[in-house]
């Protein structure tokens, strides 16, 4: 799925890499993840990924940044 950024489109497996490779999620990663979620369109795949980044963040892996 595409999702349309701030000013270019990515997919939910971008962010993701973009994530794991960071080891940060910042506020547009944020804005862009809610946004899949709330349009409801995303597969089971891209689902599992979101929950894993969110899981990631929880145990401290990730970290939350503006």
């Amino acid at each position: 799925m595409l999702v349309q950024g701030n000013f270019y489109k990515l997919t939910i497996s971008e962010i993701f890499y973009q994530i794991w490779r960071t080891g940060q999620i910042t506020y547009h990663h944020r804005w862009v993840l809610m946004s899949a979620l709330l349009k409801d369109s995303i597969n089971q795949e891209e689902r599992e990924a979101i929950d894993r980044l969110i899981h990631a963040v929880r145990r401290g892996w990730l970290k939350v940044v503006d």
